[in-house]
């Protein structure tokens, strides 16, 4: 009890908008496994096609960055407050307006992925911009490992409790409405939309500004930021596939929702301590050491996955999945803030310049690994593509690591100069 409190106090010493904000990203953390998870599994369930789980992922990065775009000049006049929350609350909508449509052909998909796609674009490019404006580098391993632990605990309860919900209500009577699988999820989406509006509220506790200087749309950029755009490429790909992937496999080869929740739970609490002890304790210089842990996780995960593709080897891949990601964007997300702060004093630009150009890099990555995930699916076979897709990515990823220490290496060279 003494070290929570202890670590209790040491929260409250953060600057008051830094608390506010992770606050609210604390609560939207309940949101995102459904978003990232059930999303995916509820349109696996209604089309028994990857396809078109790969399609309708697809539309949603087009959505996000088609807003992240529109957001850039909308901040121009609205505060970055409203547009935050914005993102925020049509995220609930959305989910809610798409499991409402009775059948889901590739329009359907592709409309209801870029309308949840344009409410992610919204809710990450001012998260990544409230983040830079209101941390420092020497904050912000502690801001994402904190960040981290309540983003993994959730994707560790919240899939566990809804995939046991969806189990239970199934098929039963309640008020007299029979609940069938689809009325399951629509319940389901319809909590997520009241945690959005409490993240809202204490969103509004902040005073957040918007950036100074309003011009923002630039496609000419020094060496520093063109590598940065590159390893955004690379984690865009992987991101790509951790979307889709895991709920493909365990509907295909080891069971239902319950199982997704069972299975992600098994390691993901101790990551999430992990996660948290590494955000209080390590120094910038120790970025590297926890992406390339992270990096080789993953890619061992993957090979288990190709090599078995068995219920035991998903198993395996999505144990591995739980811990990459929380080390991953722990370093990941300090080592582009870092480089932006550079950057933009570099060639004395708006912030957001960065934050948008950063989007079309996750994109092109994005883009590139489901485009290569549907065409060893349609053109070779399923099975085929959710064997080796992974294992080209996972290689792909390692060379992430000397890119990444290099890009630290000149932010630090270039701070330190100046």
């Amino acid at each position: 009890m003494n070290k929570l409190k202890k670590e209790y106090l040491f929260f409250k010493e953060q600057d008051s908008n830094m608390r506010t904000l992770l606050k609210t990203n604390m609560i939207y953390a309940l949101v995102l496994p459904v978003v990232e998870i059930f999303v995916g599994a509820y349109i696996m369930r209604n089309t028994s096609d990857p396809i078109s789980v790969a399609f309708y992922q697809l539309f949603m990065y087009i959505g996000i960055v088609a807003t992240s775009l529109v957001n850039g000049f909308l901040l121009r006049r609205i505060n970055v407050k409203y547009l935050y929350a914005g993102g925020i609350l049509v995220s609930g909508l959305s989910m809610f307006a798409m499991m409402s449509i009775k059948s889901l052909g590739f329009i359907e998909l592709g409309a209801a992925g870029f309308v949840m796609g344009a409410a992610a674009g919204f809710f990450w490019t001012n998260r990544y911009l409230l983040t830079l404006h209101n941390t420092t580098d020497n904050n912000r391993n502690y801001f994402f490992g904190l960040e981290s632990f309540f983003f993994s605990i959730a994707s560790i309860t919240i899939p566990l409790a809804i995939g046991a919900f969806i189990s239970q209500i199934d098929g039963k009577e309640v008020f007299g409405y029979l609940i069938n699988i689809n009325l399951a999820y629509q319940i389901v989406t319809c909590a997520v939309f009241i945690l959005t509006l409490i993240a809202c509220v204490v969103l509004w506790q902040g005073q957040f500004k918007n950036p100074v200087e309003k011009d923002f749309l630039y496609f000419r950029f020094c060496t520093l930021w063109r590598k940065m755009l590159l390893l955004s490429s690379l984690k865009g790909m992987v991101q790509g596939f951790l979307v889709t992937a895991p709920a493909i496999l365990v509907l295909k080869l080891v069971g239902d929702e319950g199982a997704l929740g069972l299975i992600q739970g098994i390691s993901g609490a101790l990551t999430a301590i992990l996660v948290y002890v590494l955000g209080r304790i390590a120094k910038p210089k120790d970025r590297t050491k926890i992406f390339v842990a992270g990096l080789i996780v993953f890619f061992v995960g993957t090979l288990f996955n190709g090599i078995l593709f068995s219920a035991i080897g998903v198993i395996i891949f999505v144990l591995c999945k739980v811990i990459f990601q929380p080390l991953f964007d722990l370093a990941y997300f300090p080592i582009m803030m870092q480089t932006i702060d550079t950057v933009s004093k570099i060639e004395k630009r708006n912030e957001y310049t960065y934050i948008l150009s950063h989007e079309f890099g996750l994109f092109l990555g994005r883009a590139s690994g489901l485009i290569l995930f549907i065409v060893l699916a349609y053109f070779v076979s399923e099975d085929f593509a959710l064997k080796y897709a992974l294992i080209m990515v996972g290689t792909l990823q390692l060379c992430a690591y000397p890119l990444a220490k290099n890009i630290i290496n000149q932010s630090t060279n270039t701070v330190n100069e100046n």
